[in-house]
């Protein structure tokens, strides 16, 4: 699998750029703090990567399932091949919480750990970055609640993502569950950026279609809500539109032929990609209307997602309709400035979460319509909704959730 740069960051050439002039282009504050190795079969070059960023004592942090799938085998045996000692902490459970964290952190406590290995989907990166703020800085994961609240230095850390879905390698956030609300934590610093994210489509192969479905689903939210969301700017757009056509392309690929590693790393970049615009962009309103979902009915947070975002969508086009217009051009689905593009674009989605066999309305998830009220009060709390392009507060919350409970 080889590519151009050109043709995986869609730069423009040299005739595009001579058409614009340096006052044309947007100011942005573009702060790239991680390494991307990316190529089936990378996950060999861990432990020579470990190495150069100065580790002698490796935490690895993973799931069962990837234990059982040989994954964590094979990145002990390249961590022990280029001479590091390694402890290893495989007990991750989906939607980390905080008593996750600190079970970590109690594993690694006396084992005099220099560096952070993240191996897994979302969760054991999410996992990874939250010791890493309890191992260096102390305390409980509710005390880094927001941004830039770690005050002493982070271990370095690697991120080896099996998924396509959060983009985690790509963000400085752990989202971390409070064990006694369920509610989602977003704890973010500089510091907790990864130094190296090793993208490596081989290691997605192993993905149940479930795990692919909700992944992917969410993914796909990442890279259309970081396009229009109030903090998009230059970079983020870039990384949003690539990660779109990306996605748009691998997803459905991907379920017609799983063995498909071309689509598998279009997948796996573009939630990369995707990753890298929420970074710079933040996430919008279906973030915040699929938290409250997870919490209540353990809504699969990729499934929660994808029942929201067309109608959200629909919601937001009366203020950003040509830049849904974009993506539906993209998508080969209109013209990009067609009345219709941001209907479209929205039926695509549902379509595609469709194709995916996940869920395409609350009821099908056993959404109980008298806790709606409830849930939208918990969905205007939340952090993502401030970046949604048009205003939220509980009542519109509300209707979007009446709208989603039937397909």
């Amino acid at each position: 699998m080889t590519a151009t740069y050109h043709e995986i960051y869609d730069m423009p050439t040299n005739s595009d750029i001579a058409d614009q002039t340096i006052e044309q282009i947007a100011a942005f504050d573009f702060d790239p703090r991680t390494r991307v190795i990316f190529g089936s079969g990378c996950l060999a070059q861990l432990g020579e990567s470990a190495l150069e960023l100065g580790g002698s004592h490796i935490l690895l942090v993973t799931d069962k399932g990837l234990a059982a799938a040989g994954h964590e085998d094979r990145a002990i045996a390249s961590l022990i091949k280029s001479g590091l000692q390694v402890t290893v902490y495989d007990d991750v459970h989906c939607n980390p919480t905080t008593a996750d964290v600190e079970r970590c952190r109690d594993a690694a406590q006396q084992a005099g750990i220099d560096l952070i290995v993240g191996l897994g989907g979302g969760s054991s990166m999410d996992c990874a970055k939250g010791v890493n703020f309890l191992k260096t800085n102390g305390g409980r994961m509710e005390d880094y609640w927001g941004i830039g609240k770690a005050t002493k230095p982070m271990l370095p850390m690697i991120a080896v993502p099996t998924t396509a879905g959060t983009g985690s390698e790509a963000q400085s956030f752990a989202l971390i569950s409070n064990v006694d609300t369920h509610m989602k934590m977003a704890c973010g610093d500089k510091k907790a950026a990864c130094r190296i994210a090793m993208l490596d489509p081989q290691l997605t192969l192993s993905m149940p279609e479930t795990v692919a479905s909700a992944t992917g689903i969410d993914a796909i939210s990442h890279a259309v809500e970081t396009h229009v969301t109030k903090r998009r700017n230059a970079i983020s757009e870039l990384f949003s539109r690539r990660s779109w056509k990306m996605l748009s392309q691998g997803f459905a690929a991907v379920f017609s032929d799983p063995n498909n590693v071309d689509a598998r790393g279009r997948m796996l970049l573009g939630a990369h990609f995707a990753g890298a615009a929420i970074e710079n962009s933040m996430l919008g309103a279906a973030h915040a209307l699929a938290n409250p979902l997870t919490a209540h009915f353990e809504v699969t947070h990729g499934y929660a997602v994808g029942i929201m975002l067309p109608h959200v969508i629909r919601f937001n086009a009366e203020v950003v309709g040509p830049l849904y217009g974009q993506l539906a051009s993209d998508a080969g689905l209109c013209d990009e400035d067609d009345s219709n593009a941001a209907d479209l674009l929205a039926e695509h989605i549902h379509s595609l979460v469709a194709l995916s066999g996940a869920p395409t309305s609350l009821n099908e998830c056993g959404v109980d319509e008298d806790l709606i009220p409830t849930m939208a009060d918990e969905a205007a709390q939340q952090w993502t909704g401030q970046f949604n392009p048009r205003p939220v507060d509980a009542d519109s919350l509300r209707e979007l959730y009446q709208c989603a409970l039937q397909s």
